[in-house]
């Protein structure tokens, strides 16, 4: 009988112990829960319990430099959505077959969704409002208050369809930038989403009665290009119209930039594409076939429609380049008098390391020539032997002043960098052949940014697209600041070479660039498109003032 009391209590004890200990364990996992866990497992129960229906902002307007023309705005829209959850049963089928007819959707998926077990699903989006007026009139007709939201959204437009596409760029269907000054702004084009709130269950049904909380949308920044609609129109009609009447297969740029602020005007691009229909054939010829061919073979066909040619694509420019030669030349004093007779003498080559390296008229040599004969002539041998005198190591210091080694840094995405040899590969020989244009590569932005140094008196600037950005909320207008970044050549030197660019345009290869009332200078320049390839790439650059 005392054996059977002492192992009462003594199980009595290990119950009390064991029951403690549980206590204890409760005690700190609550603690845990409530302390340490307390305010994400609320957060996530807020989220669970509450429903979100995003409110698109609209996107940023971007005007052309006038402010006058807009070149893509933001339309008004609707999207339609449902929760499947505060549907009634005995109307699901009928819910399901309205919004098929109306927006013309296959019914049965349509169905699914509106029988899914989910919070909310999406019906249709970017539609006209047109369409979810008819929803509207459905749904008030046969008495159905819930579980259709009809919600406002954006859809990107584009006025004048194809105008400055590869600078624009386009917008993807949840209205971020994909392309062009779209993408590369899209941080001030967006905006911040709203939202509308209300608290749900697990099945997407409506907790409580205090309704919805709607957070307002704030629409994205309005930006103001450089860019200016007639001098873009024009570019793009005469590009196409060169480029067809040439035959050029690989299409074509032109680039106009402001040389003092480097502002770009006009920058056009053929072929180009319709901003509104980004992802569908550009040409008659692609039309005949886009309903056979690969997908692979059409996304290789549209990004090289959507590629900037003159900022992402590089090329040998030729003779254009021997003002980049012409204006070291000057500035290191080995041509002091740019009309003194006889201070070269064309031969019809020049031989660099015993390879003889010819001009483009060998079998007419040009004989005796100044710089600016030699300029207007575009003679080789004349800037291999400028480009001889200054050497490899002072030659590729004008390069790095011209900006000709870097990125010009203009505000599009996408740019290419330039190919040079390494200066410490760089041996007699390519120096020769880089002093007239040839064996490197860089892209017409470069080009064009290196001669408005020349242009605009000596002092290096970077190209920009975007000149202002006009604050959504307030209307206050940030300028964009021009950048310089410093002096390439003196004023002296820049005149020199600017007038002997206008001598290759009123007396030298330049002729087909005079216009009545201007003063025009310019060169012309012609380049192999690869080696042996029997194609090649023909350019022009010039500069304009009124006389």
């Amino acid at each position: 009988m005392r054996i059977t009391k002492l192992s009462s209590k003594k199980k009595m004890r290990t119950t009390l112990f064991i029951t403690f200990i549980i206590i204890i364990c409760l005690i700190c996992r609550i603690g845990y829960i409530q302390l340490i866990q307390g305010k994400e497992l609320s957060n996530l129960a807020y989220e669970q319990q509450t429903l979100d229906r995003s409110i698109n902002p609209k996107r940023g307007t971007i005007y052309d430099t006038t402010k006058n023309n807009i070149l893509a705005v933001s339309s008004t829209v609707e999207t339609v959505t449902v929760n499947p959850g505060n549907i009634a049963k005995e109307d699901k089928e009928k819910v399901a077959k309205a919004l098929s007819d109306i927006f013309e959707l296959d019914y049965e998926k349509t169905l699914k969704k509106v029988t899914k077990i989910s919070s909310i699903e999406t019906i249709v989006k970017k539609v006209e409002k047109e369409k979810t007026d008819k929803l509207r009139l459905w749904m008030k007709e046969n008495n159905i208050n819930s579980g259709i939201n009809i919600d406002e959204d954006t859809k990107r437009y584009y006025p004048y369809n194809n105008l400055a596409s590869q600078i624009i760029g386009f917008c993807g269907s949840d209205n971020q930038g994909l392309d062009g000054i779209e993408a590369k702004y899209d941080e001030e084009l967006k905006g911040k989403k709203g939202a509308i709130q209300r608290h749900t269950d697990a099945k997407g049904k409506e907790i409580g009665t205090e309704g919805e909380n709607y957070i307002s949308a704030i629409d994205g920044n309005d930006l103001v290009l450089t860019i200016d609609l007639n001098i873009q129109s024009i570019a793009e009609k005469y590009l196409e119209e060169a480029c067809i009447d040439n035959k050029c297969t690989d299409g074509g740029n032109i680039v106009i930039m402001n040389p003092k602020n480097g502002d770009i005007l006009a920058m056009a691009t053929y072929p180009s594409y319709n901003l509104n229909e980004p992802y569908e054939a550009y040409t008659e010829e692609l039309k005949g076939i886009w309903g056979t061919i690969s997908q692979e073979e059409k996304t290789k066909n549209l990004q090289a429609v959507w590629r900037n040619k003159a900022i992402a694509d590089t090329y040998e420019p030729g003779s254009v380049f021997k003002l980049i030669t012409a204006s070291a030349a000057i500035e290191e004093g080995l041509v002091t008098d740019i009309d003194k007779e006889g201070q070269f003498t064309c031969t019809g080559g020049i031989e660099v390391s015993g390879v003889r390296i010819k001009c483009w008229r060998y079998y007419r040599p040009h004989g005796s020539e100044s710089l600016r004969q030699g300029l207007m002539n575009s003679c080789n041998p004349v800037f291999i032997g400028l480009g001889q005198s200054l050497g490899v190591t002072k030659y590729y210091e004008y390069l790095e002043k011209f900006k000709l080694l870097q990125k010009t840094g203009i505000d599009l995405p996408g740019e290419a960098g330039s190919i040079f040899l390494a200066k410490e590969k760089a041996g007699p020989v390519e120096l020769a052949t880089i002093s007239f244009g040839q064996r490197f590569e860089i892209t017409p932005i470069q080009l064009v940014t290196a001669v408005s140094s020349i242009a605009n008196g000596g002092t290096s600037v970077t190209p920009r697209v975007v000149r202002q950005i006009i604050d959504s909320k307030t209307k206050e207008i940030k300028d964009i600041e021009v950048k310089t970044n410093g002096t390439v050549i003196s004023k002296e030197t820049s005149q020199k070479v600017l007038s002997m660019m206008e001598s290759v345009v009123s007396e030298g290869t330049g002729k087909n660039a005079k216009v009545a009332g201007y003063r025009i200078g310019g060169k012309t320049g012609t380049s192999e498109d690869g080696v042996n390839t029997n194609k090649y790439v023909t350019s022009f650059l010039r500069s304009c003032t009124n006389r």
